[in-house]
């Protein structure tokens, strides 16, 4: 029998791509799902995949980024479950175009949802958390380890959640609870996938193959490792991974790599 069997998860986000991925590896290994997205028609389709392996999932539609939605999201786990556990702010939108290009509502809307949509259901979820001395897990990017061309915005709100998860560690460190930040690298991507260019336009991203792009199920199969293992920092991209050593060591050097190979950079962001 699972350890976690029983336990309860929100994960927002979780309609489809790696949200989706991630309730269905923690609905596999016994948690109590609760799905999150702002679009009811692709979360009925993602429960009734996920209820294939699990009975125990239920939808809540609303947009995390506003504050008494997120409310009403952690309320209603809480009566329908009589508990909450896990807590996956997987929620999030990127964005394509410099700085001197961008709009300023280019700023607000991915900050919106990728600073906000996180931080107000941690908010109303950690009381709950600490009772269960439970999990709280923030899926960032290796995007968030530095500033990348033509990503500032998604960049900085990845890095204003880091801080976030340090601030938590610290000040709840004697409550039991854990935080977790999964920086994640190039991963595959389902039909229709949006991003916000730099008038503010919604565009569809290109579908992404190649052996280098990792699966949502293999996201999903190493974001449980790290709830199971209470590890802070996990990085899933051997770039990744070189990234966040030689940034904290060699700063200047990393900013030249980037120099010389922006070309190819802007490319791979289609």
């Amino acid at each position: 029998m699972s350890a976690f069997k029983g336990k309860v998860a929100i994960i927002t986000g979780s309609s489809r791509g790696i949200g989706k991925s991630i309730a269905l590896k923690l609905a596999k290994e016994g948690f109590h799902i609760i799905l999150n997205g702002r679009n009811q028609d692709r979360l009925d389709k993602a429960k009734l995949e996920i209820e294939k392996v699990n009975l125990n999932v239920c939808c809540f539609c609303c947009d995390v980024s506003d504050e008494e939605e997120s409310k009403k999201l952690i309320d209603f786990a809480i009566t329908q479950y009589g508990r909450l556990d896990i807590l996956i702010n997987n929620v999030g939108v990127s964005n394509r175009g410099t700085i001197l290009e961008s709009k300023p509502e280019v700023y607000k809307r991915v900050f919106e949802s990728n600073f906000f949509g996180s931080v107000y259901p941690t908010i109303f979820a950690l009381p709950d958390i600490k009772k269960q001395k439970g999990s709280i897990v923030f899926i960032s990017s290796v995007a968030g380890i530095r500033g990348l061309p033509s990503l500032g915005a998604y960049c900085s709100s990845k890095m204003a959640i880091r801080a976030i998860a340090e601030s938590i560690r610290i000040e709840e460190h004697d409550s039991g609870i854990h935080v977790g930040l999964i920086y994640v690298g190039r991963t595959e991507i389902e039909h229709n996938k949006e991003s916000i260019a730099s008038d503010g336009a919604t565009v569809v991203l290109e579908d992404r193959s190649s052996k280098f792009i990792q699966s949502t199920a293999y996201v999903a199969n190493k974001v449980f490792l790290n709830i199971k293992r209470r590890k802070f920092v996990s990085t899933l991209s051997n770039i990744g991974k070189i990234n966040l050593i030689l940034q904290s060591r060699f700063p200047m050097l990393v900013e030249k790599i980037i120099i010389r190979s922006s070309k190819k950079f802007k490319n791979g962001l289609k």
